[in-house]
């Protein structure tokens, strides 16, 4: 209920209640009505701003999750890092070295995806660097494992072919000479048994009895098998492969055909003494790239260091050949 108000009329010299007119009325409704909306629209605000909803609760809860699970996977990460790595330095400082391969260089290793333009939808959110930070993890992670993939493909074969070489390589002596007996002349000059001159002697000959078993000394392809009365005989000759041949002459019997594949350690052909030949024995080469060489340092496989060291040793005296 309104408060009654009164006035005194110094015209009248009488106390008189105040008359409130419909203007003045309208203006104190529409003042409070201000009031009322200033005041809730105040309290919406702090509402909005300070008092979560159940669904803004919800969200939040989730945002929080969500950067828990960046943080777990940028520490997951970080441990594929490396062990990339290491697989990394295994690879180039291990594997590689083995197969003589060179390493791969650092501009490969760390090349990225695209350019900076990949990343820029993820600015300008509340969490744009750690999402972004994460993204780039990624990304450099598949490229390194897609490098190193290629890379253990590539040493894969390196070891295949590695293991091809080393089943090739003549590593054996053409026949059994365990005690070191059966070298009757060693490469190198020496003096022809016919001639009487000196003469540069391409292969080793071992002195064996007419039909002891020759053997190859790697893996390869029998690509001659020649039979003769003169120079080497009755003579084969094995394609090893990577640049390498031997020789097998002066045969009594050869057991291949040109075109057949042989292991290591297969049965040839039996010594014997024919073509330019003394007496019964084996003349065997190896050459490289068509070159001769050495016999005496392919025996790896068959002789020690010591052994090594004798057969050198009697290499070195004047000695003539037997064809």
């Amino acid at each position: 209920m309104a408060k009654i108000k009164y006035h005194f009329n110094t015209k009248s010299l009488k106390i008189e209640k105040v008359q409130v007119t419909m203007k003045q009325k309208l203006t104190r409704v529409l003042y409070v009505l201000a009031s009322g909306l200033v005041f809730a629209t105040a309290v919406l605000v702090l509402a909005y701003n300070f008092i979560e909803s159940p669904k803004e609760r919800m969200l939040q809860r989730e945002i929080e999750q969500y950067e828990l699970q960046f943080k777990i996977l940028n520490d997951r990460l970080e441990q594929v890092q490396s062990v990339v790595s290491d697989l990394q330095d295994r690879d180039d400082n291990i594997y590689r070295v083995i197969f003589e391969s060179e390493p791969i260089p650092s501009s490969v290793r760390k090349a990225g995806f695209g350019g900076a333009d990949r990343y820029s939808k993820l600015e300008g959110f509340k969490n744009s660097e750690i999402i972004s930070n994460t993204s780039r993890k990624l990304d450099l992670i598949t490229s390194q494992l897609y490098v190193q993939s290629k890379s253990f493909d590539e040493v894969f074969a390196l070891a295949k072919r590695k293991e091809e070489l080393l089943a090739s390589i003549p590593a054996i002596q053409p026949v059994s000479n365990r005690n070191l007996r059966r070298v009757g002349s060693y490469f190198g000059y020496r003096t022809d048994p016919f001639y009487k001159v000196t003469k540069f002697h391409e292969g080793m000959d071992f002195t064996a009895t007419v039909g002891t078993d020759v053997y190859a000394t790697g893996d390869g392809v029998v690509t001659m098998v020649e039979r003769s009365r003169g120079g080497y005989g009755n003579c084969i000759t094995i394609n090893h492969g990577f640049g390498y041949e031997t020789v097998y002459a002066h045969l009594s019997k050869m057991n291949v055909r040109r075109g057949e594949k042989v292991k290591r350690g297969s049965v040839i052909g039996h010594v014997g003494n024919t073509g330019k030949s003394t007496s019964p024995h084996l003349h065997y080469e190896v050459r490289k790239g068509r070159i001769a060489v050495d016999p005496l340092n392919f025996f790896f496989n068959d002789i020690t260091p010591e052994e090594y060291e004798t057969m050198i040793e009697l290499s070195q005296r004047p000695s003539q050949t037997l064809d």
